[in-house]
């Protein structure tokens, strides 16, 4: 799957109460959705295997997955849940509602079934502070309706929640080969910013703020973004180089200058070696087309 594509999309947020003993069975929804049981308790069956649901857990539910809800008779349960695509799914033409759930499965039209995520996430969680999540889930409780120029502007608040939420969650849910280390992610940030400002501190004050060994800290580097701190400051100056050398007239001197090079001829070592071309060959190619 290509990373860039994925822009998770909430089409549905609610509180649902069930009813003592409520069934809900041969559910299948065509978006993702995820469940957090709020109160009381349940039962979740789904690919050959039942979930005792109680309070604080979290279900996940991958699109096109058939399953079944059976509510406690005595202490049923309620669900804080949405559901969504891992990347926008455009289903008016075809329901009334952005988020559809099939309930026969001989009716499914499996090219509707909205896109799934790369790695497994568990269908199951426990949370330890339910009222944490709760409150994420309430920031972007919405209608089940498709957006409009009467609702746009509320839709972007609730989405740009809906992100956030998206985050807390993977970081949660996924296994740490998956994802970077929080810690790490925020330090990028830093180090991303310090480049932008043309400040870059030596590494050791980075990893220094972390409170982590050098070594270790390479090691969380490359997990993170698969290449060495070196190598990331020089590919992010080279990048920047490159937009210089296509939009700008500024020499190519000038321009290993601007971006922190030593001398002309690293900066056109450097840029051969990662490009395949000269600063020169490169900006005459990339003008062809102007």
């Amino acid at each position: 799957m290509n990373f860039a594509n994925m822009h998770p999309y909430l089409y549905y947020a609610t509180r649902y109460p069930f009813s003592r003993g409520q069934v809900s069975n041969n559910r299948i929804c065509y978006a993702s959705s995820l469940y957090l049981i709020s109160e009381g308790k349940g039962m979740l069956r789904t690919c050959g295997q039942s979930y005792e649901t109680t309070m604080g857990s979290l279900v996940y539910m991958p699109a096109g997955q058939l399953h079944h809800w059976v509510a406690d008779a005595g202490d049923p349960m309620v669900h804080v849940c949405c559901y969504f695509d891992w990347s926008f799914f455009d289903r008016q033409d075809y329901f009334n509602h952005p988020s559809h759930i099939c309930f026969d499965e001989a009716t499914l039209v499996p090219g509707l079934i909205g896109p799934a995520f790369p790695y497994e996430i568990p269908v199951h969680l426990k949370v330890d502070k339910p009222k944490l999540w709760i409150d994420h889930f309430e920031k972007f409780y919405t209608d089940n309706r498709f957006t409009d120029e009467k609702t746009y502007m509320r839709s972007l608040k609730i989405q740009s929640s809906f992100q956030a939420f998206i985050e807390f969650f993977l970081t949660f849910a996924l296994k740490e080969e998956h994802i970077p280390n929080p810690r790490m992610s925020k330090m990028i940030e830093r180090l991303d910013f310090d480049l932008l400002q043309g400040a870059v501190q030596p590494l050791g004050a980075y990893y220094n703020d972390l409170g982590i060994s050098r070594g270790y800290f390479f090691d969380l580097f490359k997990q993170a973004t698969g290449i060495s701190p070196a190598q990331y400051v020089i590919q992010f100056r080279i990048n920047r180089s490159k937009e210089d050398l296509r939009l700008t007239d500024l020499s190519i001197t000038e321009i290993a200058d601007k971006h922190g090079f030593s001398s002309l001829h690293y900066f056109s070592k450097l840029f051969r070696k990662l490009t395949g071309l000269s600063p020169r060959e490169y900006r005459e190619e990339n003008r062809k087309g102007r």
